[in-house]
């Protein structure tokens, strides 16, 4: 199906319409995979491959009727949605739908496109009578693993909202590598001290610390409850973790649901991944260094965080809460404890509460009382305090 929708008149064009000539949804679709696809015919064989090859742990193949796949070619140069209409032709019992778009500058973007991509697949399951449908989203140069929509609905049947996944590189010999193996041991770590000081039943350990496009998951309600993919150029995928966040979805991080993307630096758009790689690949020549948080900063906010939570946990029950250890949360942060209350009070989640916080911090006192340090400075703090454990680590003892 090829559709044109690029109008004379932009501006009263409805892109809604893209895929109305596909093939309607079985009443047995449980999700819908959605693929932005830009110039990817290198890329693009592997990636339908792995999305159609799809098994339980056990090998068996996963019903071709509980899973769709959406891709959806904008403002392509080669011969991207030939090779995705000859690949439909030539595997008919994989529920592929194909189409091709032309939009305007302002709206030739991932954010626009992924975003228009994961409105259909809900209207789609909508559509089949699942209400409580999963949209899922990767990548035309990402490559899922075999039992990546499997263990998608096994986090979401085990009670979850939405699906981070975890995803992995191919191992190269370009500059950026190492400064990238950093970033993912410095985050990797940030993961686990977060869930040895404030752990979350539905996000236990092991898991990871990404929530992106590329490997990315959430019900039909939540999609709706929180507006929807941001409408963003670039970071759409951040800016809707945050979403989430801000109202207490309840998202999982397994390492068990893994994707394998490019390390390409000639990315799609300004701002992601492979602008990242990029940056990184000039830090030796121009003498930059990785800087990040000191690793003390971040235990004592993860400290912060869980007592807070118990805080407003017991307010909302009894119209009080531990005042010492409010007034010491409080001054570990550097602010007023009187704003603090006031937030605490004021936000419905407790996710926005803490985004509230973290603003505030990241605009007073903090920034210069935790300067920055070289990022193996701060692994190799946090692999001590991993190793160690809270008790021992930066007196983490309970507040």
């Amino acid at each position: 199906m090829q559709t044109d929708c690029l109008a004379s008149n932009p501006k009263t064009t409805k892109y809604s319409g893209v895929f109305n000539q596909a093939k309607a949804p079985a009443n047995s679709l449980k999700i819908s995979i959605v693929v932005p696809a830009r110039n990817e015919a290198r890329n693009l064989r592997k990636t339908l491959d792995a999305l159609r090859l799809q098994t339980d742990t056990c090998g068996k193949p996963l019903n071709p009727l509980n899973y769709e796949v959406l891709l959806l070619a904008n403002n392509c140069s080669d011969q991207t949605f030939d090779i995705a209409k000859n690949y439909q032709q030539k595997y008919p019992g994989f529920a592929l739908h194909v189409a091709v778009i032309k939009l305007p500058p302002s709206k030739a973007n991932i954010g626009f496109v992924r975003r228009l991509l994961m409105d259909e697949a809900y209207r789609r399951l909508t559509a089949a009578g699942n209400s409580n449908g999963i949209i899922a989203s990767t990548d035309g140069d990402t490559f899922v693993d075999n039992c990546w929509v499997y263990h998608i609905l096994q986090e979401i049947e085990k009670g979850c909202d939405a699906v981070g996944g975890r995803i992995l590189t191919y191992s190269n010999q370009k500059k950026a590598r190492l400064y990238h193996l950093r970033d993912v041991a410095y985050r990797s770590l940030l993961a686990r001290a977060e869930a040895m000081i404030d752990p979350e039943e539905h996000d236990p350990w092991p898991r990871h610390y990404q929530y992106f496009g590329a490997s990315m998951a959430v019900t039909c309600p939540v999609y709706h409850q929180v507006g929807r993919l941001p409408a963003l150029p670039f970071l759409e995928d951040n800016a809707f973790y945050q979403a989430l966040q801000r109202m207490d979805v309840r998202i999982r991080k397994t390492p068990a649901v893994k994707a394998y993307t490019s390390t390409r630096m000639s990315g799609r758009v300004k701002v992601g991944f492979s602008e990242q790689l990029r940056r990184w690949s000039g830090y030796t020549r121009y003498g930059h260094t990785q800087e990040v948080e000191q690793a003390e900063a971040w235990i004592i906010k993860f400290k912060s965080k869980r007592v807070l939570r118990q805080c407003r946990e017991e307010y909302l029950k009894n119209g009080f809460y531990d005042q010492e250890a409010f007034k010491k949360v409080a001054e570990d942060l550097l602010v007023n404890p009187n704003w603090l209350h006031k937030e605490l009070v004021a936000n419905q989640y407790f996710g926005q509460f803490w985004e509230n916080v973290r603003k505030k911090i990241g605009r007073g006192k903090w920034g210069k009382k935790w300067e920055l340090v070289h990022i193996t400075e701060a692994i190799i703090a946090f692999r001590e305090f991993v190793n160690n454990g809270p008790v021992n680590s930066f007196q983490t003892d309970p507040v």
